[in-house]
């Protein structure tokens, strides 16, 4: 199931993330969280990461905020500028995901259902 391109922005329109019941955050949010962290333990600007991303300033802090939701040339673009493996940046946000996933009678995925969906989209399956 999909969420909205609106899902996690505020009626504010400030682009914050919007109050939502507990549940699983958005792998775009967590990928925006790690990326933050990385840059900020670096003591970097937005300007100073994201030129050696070779993207805008207001992309990649949109994206940290997980507002927007980069491709896969995207996050490998910000993870070689913060001189992390695509691997190392989203193994950490896989493991965040599964740390803060709900109890296991709530959880909408399982192993099984990841292997179904291997078989649906081919070899490839994340499962959280």
């Amino acid at each position: 199931m999909r969420t909205s391109a609106r899902a996690g922005q505020a009626a504010n329109g400030r682009g914050e993330r919007a109050a939502r019941p507990a549940a699983e955050p958005l792998w775009r949010e967590v990928l925006g969280d790690q990326l933050r962290a990385l840059r900020r333990e670096r003591g970097e600007t937005l300007i100073e990461t994201s030129g050696r991303a070779g993207i805008s300033p207001q992309y990649l802090s949109e994206v940290e905020r997980g507002i927007k939701e980069p491709s896969s040339e995207m996050i490998a673009a910000m993870a070689g500028a913060l001189d992390v493996s695509l691997v190392e940046l989203t193994l950490g946000v896989a493991e965040t995901l599964r740390a803060v996933r709900p109890a296991a009678g709530t959880a909408r995925a399982s192993v099984s259902a990841s292997a179904s969906a291997a078989g649906r989209y081919g070899a490839f399956a994340l499962a959280a």
